[in-house]
């Protein structure tokens, strides 16, 4: 077994049922949450969309909204005149051209404002059920640090863990190394002494003491 495949298999280990942060049923409220998310905690987002769905329960709802209206819903989740904007402006064509519903498609779903490839992927990932390798910050460094990927941009590692990831994990597979960083391998202060894939990781900078 290679290295790269030991870390999967840890990874999977320790997070067997990995899942997102978000709290979301529909389709459409996942795309809303996941567009709020940039730059931006699940649990900030999770803590201001119970008022955004019920206020905005349908594609034509938001096709519909006072910006302003939405903008001070949206407020905590910071970027909210962007986002805003975004939502409204996916409100109108999900209406229009999608009779009310999500597409699920990478190609559709990318043509949407404010939805690049992260977006996209979760909804075929989580929503749809459809293969789909989620790149974010934490996955950037994660795959970085573990020597997964040299990628600068996200595109990239995606590209990159799809070739090394059997096609059925992506989801699961991307899932955890997100979870990863988030809890372990963090931007500052990594808790290398906790990890369970250490011995496998070649990152120069990681630390062996609590």
């Amino acid at each position: 077994m290679d290295r790269v495949q030991r870390i999967f298999q840890q990874l999977e280990r320790t997070l067997p049922r990995p899942r997102s942060g978000i709290v979301a049923q529909t389709p459409l409220e996942w795309l809303v949450a996941t567009i709020l998310s940039a730059q931006c905690t699940d649990d900030q987002v999770n803590r201001v969309t119970p008022a955004v769905f019920e206020r905005y329960p349908t594609a034509a709802a938001y096709a519909q909204a006072n910006c302003r209206e939405l903008e001070n819903l949206i407020r905590p989740v910071g970027c909210y005149t962007s986002k805003a904007r975004n939502l409204i402006a996916c409100g109108k064509i999900v209406s229009q051209h999608y009779h009310g519903r999500v597409p699920e498609t990478l190609e559709a779903l990318t043509a949407l404002p404010g939805v690049g490839r992260k977006t996209a992927n979760v909804l075929l990932g989580n929503v749809f059920g459809k293969p789909a390798v989620i790149v974010d910050t934490h996955v950037m460094r994660v795959a970085h640090r573990l020597g997964l990927s040299a990628g600068r941009h996200p595109t990239a590692v995606e590209f990159d863990l799809q070739r090394m990831i059997p096609r059925t994990q992506w989801t699961a597979t991307s899932q955890r190394l997100l979870l990863h960083g988030r809890m372990v391998c963090r931007a500052r202060a990594p808790r290398c002494f906790a990890c369970v894939v250490n011995r496998e990781c070649p990152w120069e900078g990681k630390r062996l003491d609590d």
